[in-house]
C-alpha cells in the first residue's frame, strides 16, 4: 500500500512539475544511472536478449517493463530534487532507441520535454548508453559515438557516446558517455579491456582541447572500476581535485567522485558488492569546468551519490543499506536498479 501511494505521488508531482523554459534558476543539472538491464520484451534477432523475453527465465513482462520505465523516471525527477528535471542525464545499460522512446514519451517523463541520443553497440547483449537532454538548456550540436576495437580475448563491448551542445551561458559543453567492460573474469584479467575503452577516452577528450576555445568536457558513466584504478587515474589522468582552485589546471582531468565514500559518517558507494559499497559511477571533467566560474562551472562538493530512501533496502546478509535492485540474481524483487545515481549541479551564469 505504501509503494502504491508513492506511485500515485509521483505521478502527480511530475505532472506540476514546471517546464525548463519556465525557470529563472541558473542550475544546470547532470545525473548519471546505470539503470540495470532496461529491456524491452520484444525479441531482437542480433542481439541475445532471450533472458528478457516473455516467457524466458526472468519471467520479463509487459507489466514488469513498463514498472521498470516508471521506476527510472521516478529516480530520474528525485534528482531533480523537486525543483526542475536534471538538464542531463547520462544512462547505462538501456537497451534500444525503443526503449529510450517509452521512457521519454510514454512514461511518467513524458511531460518534460526530453530528448535523446544513444548508441547501437555490437555489445552481444544489447547494452547500449544513452543521453536525455532538455532542449532548452542544452542545444545539441551533434552526437556520435566511438567502436572499440577489441583485443584477443575481448567480447564486442560498448561505444562510447559524445554529444556536443550548447549551454544557456554560451559555452559548448562535450558530454561522453562510458560503459566500460565488466571486472568478469577477475579485475586485473579484465583490466586490459578497460585500459582500452579509457584509451579512447583520453585521446577524444585530448583532441577537443586541442580544437576547442575554452573547451569544456564531461565524461561521465559507469567506468567498472575506482577512482584510483589504472584504467581511471592513469590512462584517463583523472584525480581528485586539490583544495585550491589556483592548483587545478585548465587542461587537467578530474574526478569528481574520487573520496566520496563518506557521506554523513557512513560509507556509501553507488555500487554493493557482498557487503562493500564500490563508487564505479564517476564524473570525470576538465579543470576549465572548475575555474571559469564567469560561465558553466562546478565544484567538488557539488558531487554527490544519490542515496534517497525508495533506492535502497537492509542488506540483511551483510548490514547496513543496499541498493533496491530490479533483480537479485534471477528473482524478481521489483526494485529500482543495483546501482545508485550520481549527480553533479553546475552553475549557469546566464540567468534565464
Amino acid at each position: 500500500m505504501k509503494n502504491i501511494f508513492a506511485r500515485l505521488a509521483f505521478v502527480a508531482f511530475v505532472c506540476l512539475l514546471p517546464h525548463q523554459e519556465t525557470t529563472a534558476q541558473n542550475r544546470f543539472v547532470v545525473m548519471e544511472l546505470n539503470c540495470e538491464n532496461l529491456f524491452d520484451t520484444k525479441h531482437d534477432s542480433l542481439k541475445n536478449d532471450n533472458e528478457f523475453l516473455p516467457g524466458a527465465i526472468r519471467g520479463w513482462s509487459p507489466r514488469r517493463y513498463w514498472k521498470k520505465l516508471a521506476h527510472t523516471a521516478q529516480t530520474i525527477v528525485a534528482v531533480g530534487e523537486g525543483q526542475t528535471p536534471p538538464d542531463i542525464v547520462a544512462l547505462c545499460e538501456v537497451e534500444n532507441d525503443s526503449v529510450l522512446y517509452d521512457l521519454t514519451r510514454r512514461s511518467p517523463l513524458r511531460n518534460l520535454g526530453y530528448k535523446y541520443c544513444v548508441t547501437e553497440s555490437p555489445d552481444a547483449r544489447g547494452i547500449d548508453v544513452a543521453l536525455l537532454y532538455q532542449p532548452e538548456t542544452f542545444k545539441l550540436i551533434q552526437s556520435e559515438f566511438f567502436r572499440i576495437e577489441q583485443k584477443a580475448g575481448q567480447r564486442p563491448t560498448r561505444d562510447i557516446l559524445h554529444v556536443s551542445g550548447c549551454v544557456m551561458s554560451g559555452d559548448t559543453l562535450d558530454v561522453m558517455v562510458a560503459h566500460l567492460p565488466s571486472m568478469l573474469g577477475g579485475r586485473l584479467k579484465s583490466e586490459p579491456f578497460r585500459v582500452c575503452v579509457a584509451e579512447k577516452i583520453r585521446l577524444t577528450a585530448d583532441s577537443i582541447q586541442s580544437v576547442r576555445h575554452k573547451p569544456k568536457i564531461i565524461i561521465i558513466g559507469d567506468f567498472n572500476d575506482y577512482p584510483d584504478s589504472k584504467p581511471v587515474a592513469e590512462v584517463v589522468g583523472a584525480v581528485r581535485p586539490p583544495a585550491q582552485n589556483d592548483s587545478i589546471k585548465a587542461n587537467s582531468y578530474y574526478n569528481l567522485m574520487n573520496g566520496k565514500q563518506k557521506k554523513n559518517g557512513n560509507t556509501i558507494g553507488t555500487y554493493r558488492y557482498k557487503g562493500y559499497w564500490n563508487i564505479i559511477d564517476q564524473c570525470i571533467v576538465n579543470g576549465l569546468l572548475l575555474t571559469d566560474t564567469e560561465n558553466l562551472c562546478t565544484t567538488y562538493e557539488d558531487a554527490q551519490i544519490c542515496d534517497f530512501e525508495f533506492l535502497l533496502e537492509p542488506d540483511l546478509k551483510f548490514g547496513g543499506m543496499k541498493p533496491f535492485r530490479t533483480y537479485n540474481g534471477m528473482k524478481y524483487r521489483e526494485g529500482y536498479s543495483d546501482h545508485l545515481p550520481i549527480r553533479i549541479v553546475f552553475r549557469d551564469s546566464f540567468s534565464r
